[in-house]
Order: C-alpha cells, then sequence, then structure tokens
C-alpha cells in the first residue's frame, strides 16, 4: 500500500510490539513491524470507515439539498401547482410544460418528457393528478441517470491530474479549494497548479489556501505561461509522489477562440509528461447561466473533452432546471453541485436527493418507492 490514513496508523501502533535488539540480525532486512493480519485488519478497519462517512455526507447532503434547493424557481412553481390539487387533463400539461421551461430545463427536453407523460394519460395510465406526478419524479430521475457518477480518484494515476476549466467568474478557484479539502479528508496528499495567471488575485488565492491547508501550490506569478506552469507542476508533483494534482486555469468565455486554443496546449503540454493525462477534465458551471450553460460546455468540450461537470451557484437564485438540460445533451457525468458559499456546500451530486428537493414533498409519500 503506498498511504496508509492515520486512523490506519494508530490502529497499527497499538499492535506494534517493542523491538527486541537481542534478537535483532545484522543481515535481516528491514521490517515495519506489521503483520499480514494486522494490516488486513487495519484495511478493513479504515474502509468501514470511509464508508460510514460517505453514507453521513449523503444524509447531510440530502437534507442541504432540500433546503436550499426548495426556493428554486422549478421547486416553487411545481409546488404551488400541485398544491391547487389540479385535474387530470392537458392544462395540466401544459402548467408543467410551463414550469420545467421556465426553470431552465429547456425546450428539448421538456418536450421530449411531455411527449412520455402525455402518451401514458391518454391510455388513461394515471388515476389521479399525484399519479401524474410521482410519473414524473421517475421520469426526472431517469433523465438525470446517464450523468449520476461520482468521480473516482484512480489510484494507478500518480498522479491523478484534473484539469479545471470554465468561463470567467463561476468559482473555478474557489471550486478547487473545496476539492482540494475533500481530497485531504479522504486521506490523498495532493498539489495545486495555479494555471490562471490572467487574473490578478488567483494566483495569489490559490497561495493563501494552500498556505492555510498545507497544500503545496506551484506558481509562476502573473502573466507567466499558463502550459508552463502545468508542465511544471505535473513534473513535481510526479517527482514527489503525489497522489492527486489539481491545475487551475484562466477564465475565458467560449466565444474568444484564441484563448478556447490556449487550452488545448494546456491539455497537451500536460500530456507530454504523463500521456494518460489529464485524468479529469472538470468543468465549472454557474447554475444561474440558464441555457447558456450549453453553449458553454459545447465549446469547452470541443477544445479540451470536458469528462466531468460542478454545477455551482445553485443556492436558490438559480432556476434549478439547468441541470436537465445539460444531462439530456451531453450526459458528461455531473461530479459536484455547489449550495453555498462553505467549503462543504459543494456536494456529490445525488439525482434522487436532486430531484425530490425540487418536488412537493408533502404531496409524494408513495414517491419515496416508486
Amino acid at each position: 500500500m503506498s498511504f496508509i490514513p492515520p486512523t490506519m496508523f494508530e490502529f497499527l501502533k497499538k499492535k506494534t510490539a517493542a523491538p527486541d535488539p537481542a534478537a535483532a540480525k545484522p543481515e535481516a532486512p528491514a521490517r515495519s513491524g506489521f503483520s499480514p493480519e494486522d494490516l488486513a485488519r487495519a484495511f478493513t478497519a479504515s474502509q468501514e470507515e470511509k464508508a460510514a462517512r460517505a453514507e453521513a455526507e449523503k444524509a447531510q447532503a440530502r437534507e442541504a439539498m432540500k433546503e436550499t434547493l426548495a426556493t428554486s424557481l422549478l421547486a416553487r412553481s411545481l409546488g404551488g401547482l400541485f398544491s391547487r390539487h389540479p385535474k387530470l387533463d392537458e392544462d395540466l400539461l401544459d402548467d408543467i410544460e410551463t414550469a420545467l421551461i421556465s426553470a431552465d430545463v429547456g425546450v428539448p427536453a421538456t418536450t421530449d418528457l411531455l411527449g412520455k407523460l402525455r402518451k401514458r394519460m391518454n391510455a388513461r395510465e394515471f388515476a389521479d393528478a399525484r399519479a401524474l406526478l410521482i410519473a414524473l419524479r421517475i421520469e426526472l430521475l431517469a433523465m438525470l441517470a446517464p450523468v449520476a457518477k461520482p468521480l473516482v480518484i484512480d489510484g494507478t494515476h500518480k498522479p491523478f491530474t484534473i484539469l479545471t476549466v470554465g468561463v470567467n467568474g463561476v468559482g473555478k478557484t474557489t471550486t478547487i479549494g473545496k476539492l482540494a479539502r475533500r481530497f485531504q479528508e479522504d486521506g490523498h496528499s495532493l498539489m495545486l497548479a495555479a494555471g490562471d495567471t490572467f487574473r490578478a488575485a488567483a494566483v495569489e488565492q490559490l497561495k493563501i489556501w494552500g498556505e492555510r491547508n498545507n497544500v503545496v501550490v506551484i506558481a509562476q506569478g502573473q502573466n507567466a505561461d499558463a502550459a508552463s506552469v502545468a508542465f511544471d507542476a505535473v513534473q513535481a508533483a510526479t517527482s514527489r509522489g503525489f497522489d492527486i494534482l489539481i491545475a487551475d486555469t484562466a477564465g475565458r468565455l467560449h466565444t474568444q477562440a484564441g484563448l478556447m486554443a490556449e487550452l488545448g496546449k494546456i491539455r497537451r503540454v500536460i500530456a507530454k509528461v504523463d500521456e494518460s493525462a489529464p485524468h479529469e477534465v472538470l468543468m465549472v458551471i454557474d447554475g444561474t447561466t440558464g441555457q447558456n450553460a450549453l453553449n458553454q460546455l459545447r465549446a469547452f468540450h470541443q477544445a479540451v473533452t470536458v469528462t466531468g461537470l460542478v454545477v455551482t451557484k445553485l443556492d436558490g437564485t438559480a432556476k434549478g432546471g439547468v441541470v436537465f438540460a445539460l444531462a439530456r445533451e451531453f450526459a458528461i457525468p455531473i461530479r459536484y453541485i455547489g449550495l453555498g458559499e462553505k467549503p462543504e456546500d459543494l456536494r456529490i451530486f445525488d439525482r434522487e436527493a436532486f430531484v425530490d428537493a425540487l418536488l412537493p414533498d408533502s404531496l409524494l409519500p408513495e414517491a419515496r418507492t416508486a
């Protein structure tokens, strides 16, 4: 094993017997003092602790999503619609359609979803409006199924290199800090690369975060060549054996062809050190930008092949529906969503918790097991 979490190390320390100088043999190879049984028990204890922490976080995330997303336009629209006890007819479907489009779900996704509901309603599969609501929940969950894939750090790649991209002002650098803290808590060693050399405060912001959390930051200062920073960082992280490298990049509009081409250069330079890198291209998207997020993702995906998304600022000001539009058009995994400013507000994307936070809970007792 290349890394033993602190809790495992404490467990093993208790099990280690004091060495006997008289029994030592000069020619014997160095030993850790841990028997295979000790290591196996410690590993099991560590895995159990990690699983328990993940379950606790999932429960906390569900509560946080419900509290935060309940104020979104989509949640308020659907909640108001079904609280009026509507009739099961075309007017109900029209109202659902209006709510979805107004909340940035988008016309294509809404059309697909309503077509399925209308077909079932005409086939008399729904006894009442509540039955249709339960069916709506199932369809929304199905829409998000292809993108509900948490980020998994592949330990066979060291460092596991994450390249972060996005337009100006989406919260990229802040998201990197939150991710780094999460990875630290999971027991990973990591390094950061301050590749946003265009914005004056970005390099210093990342340096300050690194100092506060004892994380190494590779930087060259403002206006340095971002590809050069990335190249140096991958070399340093490789030689020093870090588990994870997160590389920041300057925010840029998706319409700026020259700057978008620069992203491709950064990716190619990273691959010169490790041909399999970057192992994740994580795009940060502002959840308040609505349908424009689709245009952004389309351009960035063409430039650097995005492999995962972080949707930020879903703190009540966002309409909430853009997540469904992104899922339908691109099917790129949504790794995390941002519900606020605190580090713990960056949550692993949970499709069931997300959908249930948008629907009127009091009207869906059966939907929990649907």
